[in-house]
């Protein structure tokens, strides 16, 4: 009996991984979430972080005040149109680019232009309803109307795997349009080639936000192709097994007596390595299996975090980690080659190659987040990110598709670097290049870096605006250099990036008790108003002096120092939640509203976690519930803002579980309110970490008590290096507040 009773304890962890790897967390993804409004979420078929994100690419509502901008992705839930299904897309972002290789499977008239809205006899595209539209994690479908086909969509990480039901037969085809244009996108170089009877093979160069993009293709048909004709725009060419032009089309027509499959695959490189990443990836026909796999693969992933709560904060908590997945994007081939931003291809590369960093927003939240669930990708990401400054000669800000777009403000590579380094997951024999990439990025001369390197301000008239942002976010990557230096025992140079980190006070205004621009003679911008958000036309970016206020995570207590201590930092950042919600013509990324703080963009998430800092934890609660319950919900319009690449979405994954990186430099995660009974995460060393929410109801929402391992844990934060060894935290909660709770100087971060 002894031996038995042995067997089955040893047996026990194994059978718990199994049921766990059993249990189905997609069932909880609502992939609409975000797909209204602002979010700008891709909605399609996709693995986690895979090249290929295949789904439909939609008429954007031009006419509307926004211009068309809320179909940045390429879909918006409240279209009922689809023009075509393309390979990649964007997520959450603010800015529209990709949307390539457009396929689409047709009945049927030829048409080589894409219809204009609600005028589908004038083009190709279809009308669809919603009632006909079903997306899981790793699977698209739907049904077109004016077609009467049905499309059904799966992906691995490189290839697209596409299943066309055709009810209607006449004149059956397939379009690939080379030339489609999405947004800001404009083909510059297409070309294809029919190798045989089910295979075509070619490319699309590009220039839009990617300025010099190319994407190389292949295509296996399952169905032998019966006549396939070349157009460049709308004008036939010659017969010939390949094109070359500026818009090349194809229209293949098959036999539709049976399901058409097609397996689209992609690469960096060349359409020979296209070819053997379907090769690699989905060498059969089988369109159930491959979507299994995709499905299998979104599992894998989402049971990282064992998430306990209702079922409506199972799908927000769930579709969020979903989200986290989307980017950056794996840009290599199977074989490990890829396209450097130095336009070279290098060659079988022993990590994986990443791209769409959209580093601003993701250093906060997102960037954190993996180094808790995935040290792999976070090293990977580091191993890239010093890739493309050897390439390039600085650190990437904003990466897409082998081009810098320098989008956004400030160094935000660093902060990940530090991150990633300072928890262990940069390799010893990177430290030197990596020293030397944040170095050398750091003395650069554009964008006022000139003047911070001199340990002085960025004067007005030298940059007309943002520049209060640029210096802010300077002085956060600067605490990363600072955090870097003191790690590799560079004392003069840590001792020189501690006074850089610390500049954000020679903008700080006595007289008006906000971060201002300066002009040379040391005079701040006159006349001021803190309320003032229009776009582009004030020192901030995306946001005004107030939002700009709390910009200091690297120094909080520097920050309460300069707005009169404990007392005047408490009731300044009282009155920003309590002013008017009301902005004149404001950028539209400033949404999400309690007062002047705007959740729906990212220089404000770290804010309602600042009251810890001044022993008043209860009110970081008390803002939070509000922020969650007002602006996360299990609805398409259920993200205040832009996802940004997963940093909306990664902030309400911590927030949910009840902590988050204020400064994520720092190793040190802030209490919050946590919206779950429980949580367990399996870390990448083998441990769990179990979050247990005791009194959890919907009015408890003030933390009473801490215990970490069955010991009382006074502290309103805990370290990465307690989450990290594993254990569990208990979070006793109150519907009201414990104002003694971490409010001693010692127990606040």
């Amino acid at each position: 009996m002894k031996i038995s009773l042995l067997l089955l304890l040893a047996t026990l962890p194994l059978l718990n991984a199994v049921q766990a790897q059993q249990k189905d967390y997609t069932q909880y993804v609502n992939p609409y979430i975000g797909s209204a409004g602002h979010g700008h979420v891709f909605v399609g078929a996709n693995v986690p972080n895979g090249m290929v994100q295949l789904g439909p690419s939609q008429i954007p509502h031009t006419w509307d005040k926004f211009q068309g901008w809320d179909w940045c992705s390429g879909y918006n839930y409240i279209s009922e149109d689809i023009l075509g299904f393309t390979h990649t897309h964007l997520s959450g972002t603010g800015i529209g680019d990709l949307n390539d290789i457009l396929v689409l499977p047709a009945t049927g008239d030829f048409k080589l232009t894409p219809a204009p809205y609600n005028q589908m006899d004038k083009g190709y595209g279809s009308h669809f309803k919603k009632e006909n539209e079903l997306v899981k994690p790793g699977y698209y479908k739907v049904q077109l109307d004016d077609y009467g086909i049905e499309a059904q969509l799966t992906s691995s990480e490189r290839v697209g795997y596409h299943r066309y039901s055709f009810q209607n037969k006449d004149n059956a085809h397939i379009l690939i349009d080379l030339g489609f244009r999405m947004n800001w996108d404009t083909p510059t170089d297409t070309y294809v080639k029919l190798v045989n009877d089910t295979t075509l093979v070619g490319y699309r160069f590009s220039k839009g936000w990617a300025d010099d993009q190319k994407v190389y293709f292949a295509i296996r048909s399952s169905t032998a192709f019966k006549e396939v004709k070349f157009y460049n725009n709308t004008q036939a060419l010659k017969d010939s097994p390949e094109a070359k032009g500026a818009a090349v089309k194809v229209i293949a027509t098959i036999d539709p007596e049976k399901p058409v499959e097609l397996k689209v695959a992609l690469s960096p490189v060349s359409s020979s390595n296209a070819l053997e990443n379907i090769t690699a990836e989905i060498p059969y026909w089988d369109f159930d299996r491959a979507r299994m796999l995709a499905k299998d693969k979104w599992n894998q992933v989402l049971s990282k975090i064992d998430y306990q709560a209702d079922t409506n904060l199972k799908s927000i908590f769930y579709t969020a980690l979903y989200h986290t997945y989307f980017a950056p994007t794996l840009f290599n081939d199977h074989n490990g080659d890829y396209r450097g931003t130095d336009k070279q291809v290098h060659r079988a590369a022993d990590f994986n190659n990443y791209t769409v960093f959209s580093l601003w927003d993701t250093y906060r939240a997102l960037h954190p987040l993996m180094t808790i669930l995935e040290d792999k990708k976070a090293k990977d990401y580091v191993k890239t990110i010093l890739k493309i400054y050897e390439q390039q000669g600085k650190l990437p800000v904003w990466h897409l598709w082998a081009n810098e777009t320098n989008t956004m403000v400030g160094l935000p590579a660093t902060p990940v670097l530090a991150d990633a380094l300072l928890k262990g997951l940069v390799d010893p024999t990177d430290y030197d290049l990596l020293y030397e990439a944040v170095k050398t990025t750091a003395l650069g001369n554009e964008n006022g870096l000139t003047f911070v390197k001199q340990l002085q301000y960025i004067p007005i008239e030298d940059m007309n605006h943002e520049s209060v942002a640029w210096a802010l976010e300077y002085a956060i990557a600067d605490y990363g250099a600072y955090q870097i230096a003191k790690f590799l025992q560079k004392e003069s140079d840590a001792a020189y990036f501690e006074k850089r980190y610390k500049l954000y006070q020679k903008y700080f205004d006595t007289e008006v008790g906000h971060f201002v621009g300066r002009q040379r003679d040391g005079n701040f911008r006159r006349p001021f108003n803190p309320l003032m958000a229009k776009h582009r036309e004030n020192d901030y970016c995306e946001g005004n002096a107030w939002q700009y206020t709390w910009l200091v995570p690297q120094d909080v207590h520097g920050l309460i120092h300069l707005l009169a201590g404990e007392k005047g930092f408490t009731q300044k950042l009282d009155e920003f939640i309590n002013l008017p919600e009301a902005l004149d013509d404001a950028s539209p990324d400033i949404s999400g509203m309690v007062g002047q703080y705007a959740q729906g963009n990212e220089p404000n998430h770290h804010v309602p976690y600042l009251y810890a800092y001044v022993g008043q934890q209860w009110k970081t609660a008390k803002l939070l519930r509000e922020v969650t319950t007002k602006y996360y919900t299990n609805s398409p319009a259920g993200l205040c803002g832009n996802d940004d690449l997963g940093q909306m979405s990664a902030w309400y994954v911590f927030t949910a579980m009840g902590f988050y990186p204020v400064n994520p430099m720092e190793g040190k995660y802030i209490f919050g309110s946590p919206l779950m009974e429980s949580a367990t995460l399996q870390l990448p060393n083998g441990k769990t970490f179990k979050i247990q929410v005791k009194n959890y109801a919907a009015q408890n929402i003030y933390i009473n008590r801490v215990t970490l391992n069955g010991k009382n844990y006074p502290k309103s934060y805990i370290k990465h290096d307690n989450l990290i060894d594993g254990g569990t935290l208990i979070l006793e909660m109150s519907a009201k507040p414990n104002k003694k709770f971490a409010v001693e100087v010692d127990n606040r971060p």
